[in-house]
């Protein structure tokens, strides 16, 4: 990963190419959005995966109701 001062580096540098300068600010970025959703991804997934669980508690309530009822 470059750091900042690679990049101001090279935009201080006259011989230093456009894509050579956009490429490093590319990989600066790619790398910090990836850094967020790794530490989003697991709050995330445990609150997704939590709601599912307690939907699915009700769920086998009432079908346990309903055979109750078939078999009077």
């Amino acid at each position: 990963m470059p750091t900042n001062d690679e990049v101001i580096n090279a935009l201080l540098d006259k011989g230093a190419s456009a894509n050579d300068i956009s490429d490093k600010i590319k990989d600066m970025l790619f790398v910090k959005s990836a850094k967020r959703v790794d530490d989003v991804k697991q709050d995330v997934s445990s609150s997704l995966f939590a709601d599912q669980e307690t939907e699915s508690e009700p769920e086998t309530a009432n079908e346990v109701d309903q055979e109750e009822e078939s078999n009077d």
